[in-house]
């Protein structure tokens, strides 16, 4: 199992129309084959400076890389990830 987090900020003003909607088209990744327990997370600690994260799983590396080439994924990468987020910090897990 692969466990598969990130979290961000978005350029857009908080409670933006835009940050809802970049939240919103996120929801495309949970269709992509091999994506398991999609979550979308409003961060509400003070210590850490992203301000949103996604955590998803698969059952192995290689659905982790079905997903990672899958063309919905790179489409949302290339038209609504890189331009909206400001910052990330990915980190992928496996069971000890």
């Amino acid at each position: 199992m692969v466990r598969h987090t990130v979290a961000f900020r978005l350029r857009h003003r908080s409670g933006s129309d835009e940050e809802a909607a970049f939240l919103a088209a996120a929801l495309c990744l949970r269709d992509i084959p091999g994506v398991r327990s999609f979550e979308r997370f409003k961060q509400v600690s003070e210590k850490n400076e992203f301000a949103f994260g996604f955590s998803m799983e698969f059952a192995d590396g290689e659905a982790y890389e079905v997903y990672n080439n899958h063309p919905v994924h790179t489409a949302f990468v290339a038209d609504r990830w890189v331009p909206e987020v400001e910052a990330f910090q990915e980190t992928d897990y496996q069971p000890l």
